[in-house]
């Protein structure tokens, strides 16, 4: 089964994708074809780094592309304010500053992943703007898309702003378009992402993996629940992670079909994911994650790192 992942590479980014591709080493009938690279926690120079620095130390094989700097619409919206200049905070080590070797355009290699045979499955990290250009520009490679799970959106308030979560803030345009084409469509938001935890005892078997990089993948993983801690909660959701854990195991997700729109104006509402999951009221375009086995999930998503930080 090909699997393609499209992120704006933060720490829980390459969490997500750790789970991923170990679950792809386990299971031979699932494979990364590519990742695409979006704005998104920081700009794509950054993006692009964090993704170049990341593809270097963990070993990764599969193709890493380059694509949109700029939302369809509005102005440019990253979470550097929460996540530092780097898109990524840490307690200590960061990812190697590599020199970014040349990257394909995204949308060319999209488009031709598509027109290749077998399923064809998106895990969606970010703000959805790639996938909003492929279906603008190409709908019927788009219309080859088996389902895209996305973790973005919220069932009831944001984090961006009151309303919105950040992913869907960033590029609402984007999310609108790709419901638009009836792309099968999985969410998995704000909500159920906060059920699934990581707290700062959790950084310690990480960094006691022994593997050449435990201290780095450990501070990350620090530098990330920080983002909870210095605000006065006790641990931090795993975001991106726990989208992944429902993109290759879907027996530990309840997906609940529903109505899902998206608001594109208002100072307060732009953003806005909402989520009609009376049958009577709307015709159903999507699924939302409605809940998730939290211990598994978590429990895939540490032992993950950990053996990551044995290697």
């Amino acid at each position: 089964m090909g699997m393609w992942i499209d992120t704006d590479m933060g720490f829980d980014d390459i969490a997500a994708i750790m789970v991923v591709d170990a679950a792809a080493r386990s299971r031979p009938e699932l494979v990364i074809d590519g990742v695409s690279l979006v704005v998104g926690n920081a700009p794509l120079e950054r993006v692009t780094r964090n993704a170049a620095g990341a593809a270097q130390v963990f070993g990764w094989r599969f193709p890493v592309h380059a694509g949109r700097a700029l939302p369809v619409l509005g102005k440019l919206e990253t979470a550097t304010a929460i996540l530092s200049d780097h898109g990524m905070p840490t307690s200590g080590q960061r990812l190697p500053d590599v020199v970014v070797p040349a990257m394909a355009d995204a949308f060319n290699a999209l488009c031709r992943w598509l027109e290749g045979e077998g399923p064809k499955r998106i895990l969606a990290l970010g703000p959805l703007t790639n996938i909003a250009a492929l279906a603008l520009a190409r709908p019927d490679l788009a219309a080859r898309i088996t389902d895209i799970v996305w973790m973005g959106g919220a069932v009831t308030v944001g984090n961006h702003t009151a309303s919105a979560e950040f992913n869907a803030f960033a590029d609402p345009e984007a999310v609108a378009i790709v419901l638009a084409h009836a792309i099968p469509f999985k969410m998995v938001d704000l909500d159920l992402c906060r059920q699934v935890l990581a707290a700062p005892s959790d950084v310690e078997p990480v960094r006691m993996a022994g593997g050449r990089n435990a201290a780095l993948i450990a501070d990350l993983l620090d530098g990330f629940i920080a983002i909870a801690t210095s605000r006065g909660r006790a641990a931090m959701a795993l975001y991106d992670a726990v989208a992944a854990v429902a993109f290759i195991d879907d027996d530990l997700v309840a997906w609940r079909p529903a109505r899902i729109d998206v608001e594109l104006s208002g100072t307060f509402t732009r953003g806005r994911t909402v989520v009609e999951t009376r049958s009577g009221k709307a015709e159903f375009n999507a699924a939302y994650a409605a809940t998730i086995a939290v211990d598994r999930a978590r429990s895939i998503i540490l032992e993950t790192l950990r053996l990551e930080g044995s290697r």
